[in-house]
């Protein structure tokens, strides 16, 4: 069986709940405060943001690499059979847009 409890027993331990009770009142309310609510969002958004430019700093990184290697030898020379035709499609390119930009004009 269980051992009987004095009343100081009990009041020291409604007052030991009471003031639990209390700690996680006072955590509920800094949880639901707006501004923590509003902070926490923030952080979240800012979080998500920094994950995605990593990403696209990644690829673009990987991107250029691989253009790189196309255009560019292993000890560091310019690969001219593939540098010239693709010069030539951005000159095309350029003056196209050029074209199209007067017309409207």
């Amino acid at each position: 069986m269980a051992e009987a409890r004095t009343p100081a027993q009990i009041e020291a331990d409604i007052v030991r709940r009471r003031q639990e009770l209390a700690v996680t009142l006072d955590e509920i309310g800094v949880r639901l405060h707006p501004k923590t609510i509003m902070d926490d969002t923030k952080a979240r958004a800012a979080a998500a943001v920094d994950r995605t430019a990593g990403r696209a700093y990644v690829a673009a990184n990987r991107v250029v690499s691989d253009v790189r290697a196309q255009l560019v030898s292993e000890d560091g020379a310019p690969r001219l059979e593939r540098i010239i035709p693709v010069a030539m499609i951005g000159v095309a390119v350029v003056g196209l847009l050029t074209l199209r930009a007067r017309r409207r004009c």
